[in-house]
């Protein structure tokens, strides 16, 4: 494999080249060519007419052995943000927790030495803000979800298809780090732009990796960067609806990113989120959104390692659309 270029060489393009990078203009799709992407990605009846797990299913235990082998430092890394008091940027809402302090005395008889603490936590995990997953019963198009599954949700219970509770077994695979910011010799790419097939193509040439069946593939645009911090961005540059071809050719089992996967402004008119209908309903790919990929990838690059054992473990909820998710890297 060849390792790129050092950590130095990074560091002096980023004196070099503009302080930040644009991805590509997000070229418009029109609506028959984004209708035709949608079918040529299709998995409808891949895995039985039945199947919730989507393209899940390519973590087989085969991908999880050598998965495992991944593990050679035994390093981890948390990638999810810390959930903080307040209304955060890009939330629906803030995190409400109520404290209750309870008397041992509940229990029974007591000389009152020991004292419980225990919480109602309220929290809505869907937006910009919070690092979650996607259910694929998330997102409907023209009143279906993946594999065809008509689009029914309703309180209390939900979409008990193709919900969360399909993750209940974990996922366990081979995560891969795109790190355009290292690519492109910049602290940070800017938002607004579409990051593209081309993107990974070009970190796959410059770090000699490819993207195999089964892996999960995250992509950090340096959005939670110390640089766009101090420049006080908002958002990230999301991915081209055009890039679920590849995804799908390549076979890749869960997309994650920093911010919320799509481009702003969209690609396709009428449709906000194109990716999240590819994904979900077409693919069944479950997306990982609003990850912090900065410890991540100052990691990979002191390994010089890409690629590492990524663990997720979404609660186990009878029709919820995804989880709070706190993914664990292991080197």
């Amino acid at each position: 494999m060849q390792p790129p270029r050092p950590m130095t060489i990074v560091v002096l393009a980023a004196m070099v080249y503009p302080h930040t990078a644009s991805a590509q203009d997000v070229r418009p799709m029109a609506r028959a060519e984004f209708d035709a992407l949608l079918t040529s990605v299709n998995n409808a009846g891949r895995w039985g007419d039945q199947d919730e797990r989507g393209t899940l299913n390519l973590i087989t235990p085969d991908v999880r052995r050598a998965a495992s082998s991944e593990v050679q430092t035994g390093i981890t890394v948390s990638l999810a943000r810390e959930m903080v008091h307040g209304e955060p940027p890009g939330g629906f809402g803030p995190i409400t927790v109520d404290v209750t302090v309870l008397s041992d005395s509940i229990l029974g008889p007591s000389d009152g030495s020991v004292v419980w603490a225990a919480e109602q936590t309220t929290l809505f995990y869907h937006g910009w803000s919070y690092t979650h997953i996607d259910a694929l019963s998330h997102l409907a198009y023209r009143g279906r979800g993946y594999n065809n599954v008509p689009s029914a949700h309703a309180p209390p219970v939900g979409q008990t298809r193709n919900s969360v509770a399909a993750m209940r077994g974990g996922i366990f695979s081979r995560g891969v780090l795109i790190d355009l910011p290292a690519l492109k010799g910049v602290p940070y790419v800017a938002p607004g732009g579409a990051i593209t097939a081309d993107d990974f193509e070009a970190w796959e040439e410059r770090t000699g990796l490819r993207v195999r069946q089964g892996d999960i593939l995250l992509v950090r645009s340096g959005r939670w960067s110390e640089a766009a911090s101090a420049a006080n961005v908002a958002g990230s540059a999301g991915i081209h609806p055009g890039a679920a071809a590849w995804l799908h050719a390549r076979g890749v089992a869960a997309l994650g990113d920093e911010g919320g996967t799509d481009t702003t402004p969209t690609a396709v008119a009428g449709i906000n989120s194109p990716l999240h209908v590819l994904a979900l309903v077409g693919m069944g790919m479950p997306l990982i959104e609003n990850l912090d990929l900065e410890r991540l990838a100052s990691e990979a690059a002191a390994q010089n390692r890409w690629t590492f054992l990524l663990v997720m473990a979404p609660i186990n909820v009878r029709g919820a659309t995804g989880s709070a998710l706190n993914p664990i890297a292991i080197f």
